[in-house]
C-alpha cells in the first residue's frame, strides 16, 4: 500500500503523562501525515476537544494523573463524541475488549512504530466527512 504525499484533514490527540512518550507518539502520528495535538491528562485532552472540531483519533495511555485515566476518558469520548477513533495503550495494563469502549483499538507497550503509523493511517482514510 502507498501512502499519499496529501496529508490529511484530520488530527490525532495524544494524551500521555511522560512528556518524551507523548512526544514519540506525536512523531508518529505526524509521519503517518495527521495533524497532532497533546495533552498531559484527561482535563486537557476533553478541552482540545472541545476546540479543535477536526480532531477525529485519540491515542491515549491508560495509566496518567488527573480527574481520569486513559480508560475512562476513552469511554467519555467514544460518548460524547461518536466519530472520533478510539486507540488506548499501556505498558503495564492489558486490557481486554470488554473494557475498551465499542471499536476501541488496543496497543501494548512497546508497541511497533510502523503498527501504529499504518492504523493511524488507515483510520483516518475510513473517516468519511
Amino acid at each position: 500500500m502507498t501512502a499519499s504525499n496529501r496529508p490529511s484533514p484530520f488530527a490525532v490527540l495524544v494524551v500521555d503523562d511522560e512528556p518524551l512518550l507523548r512526544m514519540d507518539a506525536m512523531d508518529l502520528a505526524e509521519e503517518a501525515g495527521l495533524r497532532a495535538y497533546e495533552a498531559s491528562n484527561a482535563d486537557e485532552a476533553i478541552a482540545l476537544l472541545e476546540k479543535h472540531d477536526d480532531i477525529r483519533i485519540l491515542f491515549t495511555d491508560i495509566q496518567m494523573k488527573g480527574s481520569m485515566d486513559g480508560l475512562k476518558l476513552a469511554h467519555a469520548v467514544r460518548n460524547r463524541w461518536p466519530p472520533v477513533r478510539i486507540m488506548v495503550t499501556s505498558g503495564v495494563i492489558e486490557v481486554t475488549e470488554d473494557l475498551m469502549p465499542e471499536n476501541g483499538l488496543f496497543f501494548a507497550k512497546p508497541y511497533p512504530p510502523r503498527f501504529l503509523i499504518e492504523t493511524m493511517r488507515n483510520a483516518a482514510a475510513e473517516i468519511v466527512f
